[in-house]
């Protein structure tokens, strides 16, 4: 968002930020009592999060699950627990899967189709992908996890957007298996980034592993407490999936009828290709809507959703303008 006001620093208020995939509608907190402020994170509520977590994403037990401060930490961490090697990362994808496995020693091969993973150490996957929400089946990565183990190679696979995507292709309870970690981003489906918190799911020794890694006390007391409630409110979690799948289609529409081509996406944002694209993206920060570009896909937009009417509002009267030449 900083970086957005820098660039468009006479945009109208307030600023819209779309440029992430981010729920624009958070869980709603509740008043905490001072203790998880003022001492350390309790051990105990660390476990019944991990429990908590395991039963809401499918996995086996609570000694399946790492929590930690955000999934982006434990990126290297994951990256880390192979022998340097060949590193492949499934792209176009998050730029933070090749930093990581550089920085754990690997030599780093991006490719555009599970086929092409081979006899890698180590393979990164975003399942839904980001940005073009690409699904992989079930199977198909289980396929690719048992080539890998053949040479004790692991996959790793981020969930950070399987809350709004088909539950069934989670891998969160294949990860027995030993060499399969799953990720998953707490804050982008419970709007709720700013808390820090994110989980991975393993083999019990893989996990416990993660947790030393990590080091004591890695989860904040406040984000044990949010943490633990939200995933725990079945009810608020399938009326929010709802919801989000009604604004992305309102979104399909808009972006639709703007004369875009949407080519991929997830129920939290929506990709679209037009060789108008750096146009449209300055034409909407000056409108004072900040949206996603890619340097690498330079006719690339990913548009998040809009938090409230207003804020659709003021999204179709930019594009308006634009397809109007304004």
């Amino acid at each position: 968002m900083a970086a957005g006001r820098r660039l468009f620093r006479d945009a109208p208020e307030p600023f819209i930020d779309l440029s992430t995939g981010i729920n624009p509608d958070s869980y709603p907190l509740a008043r905490l009592p001072a203790d998880v402020f003022a001492c350390l994170p309790d051990t105990d509520k660390l476990a019944s999060l991990t429990a908590i977590a395991a039963e809401t994403y499918g996995a086996p037990s609570g000694a399946h699950v790492v929590a930690a401060p955000g999934s982006q930490i434990l990126l290297p961490l994951v990256a880390a627990l192979v022998r340097p090697g060949r590193a492949v990362v499934l792209a176009p994808s998050y730029g933070e899967f090749t930093r990581a496995a550089a920085l754990a020693g690997h030599c780093v091969l991006e490719v555009d189709e599970l086929a092409a993973i081979g006899d890698a150490q180590l393979a990164f996957v975003a399942n839904p992908n980001n940005p073009d929400g690409r699904l992989f089946a079930r199977n198909d990565l289980m396929a690719v996890a048992g080539s890998l183990r053949a040479h004790g190679g692991l996959l790793a696979v981020d969930e950070a957007f399987m809350d709004v995507g088909p539950s069934g292709e989670s891998l969160a309870a294949d990860v027995s298996s030993g060499n399969v970690v799953v990720l998953r981003s707490f804050g982008k489906f419970f709007g709720l980034a700013g808390l820090r918190l994110g989980f991975a799911f393993a083999a019990p020794e893989v996990a416990a592993r993660l947790a030393a890694m990590l080091g004591p006390w890695a989860v904040s007391g406040p984000a044990l407490a949010i943490g633990a409630k939200a995933l725990a409110d079945a009810a608020w979690i399938k009326k929010t999936q709802r919801r989000l799948a009604r604004s992305a289609e309102k979104l399909d529409g808009l972006l639709s009828d703007s004369g875009l081509d949407i080519v991929g996406g997830t129920n939290l944002f929506r990709l679209v290709r037009t060789d108008a694209a750096s146009a449209l993206f300055y034409h909407l920060g000056r409108a004072g809507i900040l949206v996603r570009r890619f340097p690498e896909q330079p006719d690339w937009l990913r548009f998040g959703l809009p938090a409230n009417e207003k804020a659709w509002r003021r999204l179709q009267i930019a594009l308006a303008g634009f397809m109007r030449g304004g």
